[in-house]
């Protein structure tokens, strides 16, 4: 069976040859933040958020709070933690650490978050 042709490493200024894409001393470094996360996950299963923490940060402000700072009045659909609690018991059932938010905002909170954490790993 032929092999497939070796072709220059992806890395910039790399001119080793290899199949895969990258050379062995250029392998983007995989990061476990999947399982870190998957640690503590189970806290959004327990009867404290389902029944308690969750539906009452809702009720209590049903409005998205960074749409209200633009002016706008957007249903809340996702309970956020204003600091990370990575697991913490204390920082995850500490209700002055929530805030409603709609889906777009804890997307994009969720994102610049990601991003800042990447940059922290990296520099």
């Amino acid at each position: 069976m032929p092999n497939k042709p070796l072709r220059p490493c992806r890395h910039p200024g790399c001119s080793a040859l290899t199949s895969s894409g990258y050379c062995p001393a250029h392998q983007p470094r995989r990061r476990d933040t999947r399982r870190a996360s998957a640690e503590y996950h189970s806290l959004y299963a327990s009867a404290l958020w389902q029944g308690d923490l969750r539906p009452g940060q809702l009720l209590a402000e049903p409005w998205c709070r960074e749409c209200a700072k633009r002016g706008l009045r957007t249903p809340a659909t996702v309970v956020d933690h204003i600091r990370p609690h990575r697991g913490d018991p204390a920082l995850f059932a500490d209700r002055g650490n929530l805030q409603s938010l709609c889906e777009r905002c804890h997307n994009r909170k969720t994102a610049r978050e990601r991003a800042q954490t990447r940059g922290k790993q990296c520099g």
